[in-house]
C-alpha cells in the first residue's frame, strides 16, 4: 500500500470524534503549559503522561494527546518570549530578539499572530517532510542487525548534548547515570539480581515514568519555590489585532525558509529545535536584513518560530523510524510508547500502521486546531501569565502525583518520584542535563540486549561491532557528534548570546 493510501487511512483515525477531542484538549493544555516560562514541552508531556495512563487511553489516543501537547507547547512558548522577554524554553530564545521590541512598540498582538502563523507553516511543512522521509528511513533501518543497532544507540548518546550543548562531558555523565539506573533489577538473561538489595520493589527495575515525572515535573516545582515570588509576572499590554494579508505575505518567505531549516535540524541527531531556531533567524537576517532586525522586524519573529516548530516535528522522524529520540520531548514520548508495549522502530510501520499514520495525520489536524485557537484565544492564554506560580505549581504537582499513584497503586513509588525530583533539582543546579538520564534508562536495556546478541552471533568477537560498512558509518557519525560540539559549540553559543545581548542593548 502506498504512502498516500496509508495517510488517508491515518486521516480516518485522526478525524474521528475521539481523536479530534484529544487533539483539541492537547493543543489547549500544551499552549497553556508552553506559555509558562521555564516549563516547556518536555515538562508538559511528562506531567500529562500519568493522566493519559490513568484514563486508560489506547496507544493511538495517548500519542495523539501528547503530540498535541508537544505542538501546543511549542506554540505557547512564544507568548512569554514576546510579552515578557522571557523565553518559554530555549528554542524560543531567538523569538525574544524581535518579538519583545514589537510588543514594546504596541504590536504585541501582531507579533503573537505572526508567530502563530509561522509556527503553523513550520509544523505543516515539517509534517509533510515526516510523511515523505519516515517510510524511507524505516525501510533502510530494516537492514540493521544487532551490531548496527548498538552503534546507533552509541550515536544517540554521543550526540545528546547537541551542537548547542554547554558541556559534552556533563552530558556523558548524565547518560552514564541513566545507564546505571537501567541495570537495576533482575537480569533477563541470567536471572541474577542487580543492585536490588533484596528489595521486592526493585526486582522489576525502576519505572522510567516515575523517573520522568520526578526529574521533570517535581524538580520544576523545587525551582519555582526557589526562584519565583508569589506575585504574577508583569507583561506588555495586548493591543487589538491589526494583521493584514499584506503582513502575512511579507513574512511568508521567512517562514518557508525557517520551516525547511528547522525540519533538517530536527532530523539530524543532536541538532534540535534550538539550532533550528538560531540558524533560521541568522539566515533570515543575512538574506533580508534592512537594519530593523533586533528592533521589531516581524520576519525576526517568523523565521525562528517556523524553525523551532519545524524541528519539533522533524524530531519525530528518528523516534518513530529508529526508536531513537531526536529531542528531549520525543525521549519522553518514547518512554510513554515503551510503557504501552509499543516499540518504535522500523517494524512499527508494518506492525502498527494505524497508530503511526493516525498520529501523523493528527499532526496535520492538531496544527490546524492550534492555528484556529491561537489567534482568537490568545488573550485567554496571555491571562495565564498573570496567575501567581504559588497557585499553579501545586496543581501541577497534584496532577503528577495522582497520575503516578493511579498507574502503580503504590505509595512507595511516590517516594521514588520525590527522590527523582530531588535528584533532578541537584543535577540541574550543577548544570547536568536531565534528558540523557532518561535516554540512558530507555535505551540501556535495548543497548545491552543488542550487544549481547551481537557477541553471541560472533562467538565473542568484539570486532563484530564495527565489521560492516553501515556500523562503521554510524561510529564515524557518533565520533563526529561527540567531537564537533567541542570544536564549534562554544562559537555557536557565543554567537547566540551576542545576538540576544545586542538586541537587549
Amino acid at each position: 500500500m502506498g504512502t498516500i493510501e496509508l495517510l488517508m487511512q491515518g486521516f480516518a483515525v485522526a478525524l474521528s470524534p475521539e481523536s479530534i477531542m484529544f487533539a483539541l484538549i492537547g493543543a489547549i493544555l500544551g499552549t497553556l503549559i508552553g506559555a509558562l516560562p521555564g516549563l516547556g514541552p518536555a515538562n508538559g508531556v511528562a506531567i500529562l503522561i500519568p493522566l493519559a495512563f490513568s484514563l486508560g487511553l489506547s496507544p493511538t489516543s495517548s500519542l495523539i494527546l501528547l503530540t498535541s501537547v508537544y505542538a501546543g507547547a511549542m506554540y505557547g512558548g512564544r507568548i512569554s518570549s514576546i510579552l515578557l522577554n522571557i523565553p518559554g524554553d530555549e528554542p524560543a530564545m531567538m523569538t525574544c530578539l524581535d518579538g519583545y521590541p514589537m510588543a514594546v512598540k504596541g504590536k504585541a498582538a501582531e507579533a503573537l499572530a505572526t508567530s502563530a502563523i509561522a509556527s503553523f507553516i513550520g509544523s505543516f511543512i515539517a509534517t509533510i517532510g515526516l510523511v515523505i522521509l519516515a517510510p524511507i528511513l524505516a525501510k533502510f533501518a530494516l537492514k540493521f542487525g544487532p551490531a548496527e543497532y548498538f552503534a546507533l544507540f552509541a550515536l544517540a548518546f554521543a550526540t545528546l548534548g547537541g551542537i548547542t550543548g554547554k558541556n559534552q562531558f556533563k552530558t556523558l555523565i548524565a547518560a552514564a547515570l541513566g545507564l546505571m539506573i537501567a541495570t537495576v533489577g533482575i537480569d533477563i538473561s541470567s536471572g541474577v539480581q542487580r543492585f536490588t538489595y533484596n528489595s521486592l520493589h526493585l526486582f522489576e527495575g525502576i519505572d522510567f515514568l516515575i523517573a520522568i515525572v520526578g526529574l521533570f515535573a517535581i524538580s520544576e516545582l523545587f525551582f519555582f519555590l526557589e526562584q519565583h515570588a508569589g506575585d504574577g509576572l508583569k507583561q506588555v499590554a495586548l493591543n487589538k489585532l491589526k494583521l493584514t494579508a499584506k503582513d502575512i505575505l511579507f513574512v511568508l518567505p521567512a517562514s518557508l525558509r525557517g520551516a525547511l531549516l528547522g525540519f533538517v535540524s530536527g532530523v539530524l541527531p543532536g541538532a534540535g529545535a534550538s539550532l533550528g531556531s538560531f540558524v533560521s533567524y541568522t539566515l533570515e537576517k543575512k538574506v533580508s536584513d534592512t537594519g530593523e532586525f533586533g528592533k521589531g522586524d516581524p520576519r525576526g519573529v517568523a523565521a525562528p518560530e517556523a524553525g523551532n516548530n519545524g524541528a519539533a516535528s522533524g524530531a519525530l522522524v528518528p523516534m518513530l523510524t529508529l526508536g531513537v529520540p531526536g529531542s528531549g520531548t520525543t525521549a519522553v514520548l518514547l518512554a510513554m510508547l515503551i510503557s504501552l508495549n509499543v516499540n518504535p522502530g522500523p517494524m512499527l510501520f508494518q506492525q502498527s500502521p494505524d497508530l503511526v499514520w493516525g498520529v501523523i495525520a493528527a499532526l496535520f489536524v492538531g496544527n490546524l486546531v492550534l492555528l484556529l485557537l491561537n489567534i482568537p484565544m490568545v488573550g485567554v492564554f496571555v491571562k495565564l501569565l498573570s496567575i501567581p506560580p504559588k497557585y499553579l505549581m501545586p496543581i501541577v504537582t497534584l496532577i503528577a502525583s495522582v497520575g503516578i499513584f493511579s498507574i502503580t497503586g503504590s505509595a512507595i513509588d511516590l517516594y521514588f518520584m520525590v527522590g527523582f525530583g530531588i535528584m533532578g533539582y541537584v543535577l540541574r543546579k550543577v548544570e547536568i542535563p536531565l534528558v540523557p538520564v532518561i535516554l540512558g534508562m530507555l535505551l540501556g536495556p535495548e543497548m545491552e540486549k543488542n550487544l549481547r546478541h551481537a557477541l553471541v552471533l560472533s562467538d565473542g568477537d568484539w570486532t563484530v561491532l564495527w565489521s560492516s560498512g553501515l556500523s562503521i558509518g554510524l561510529w564515524v557519525v557518533a565520533l563526529a557528534g561527540l567531537i564537533l560540539p567541542m570544536v564549534f559549540g562554544k562559537v555557536l553559543r557565543s554567537k547566540m548570546k551576542r545576538s540576544k545581548d545586542s538586541s537587549a542593548a
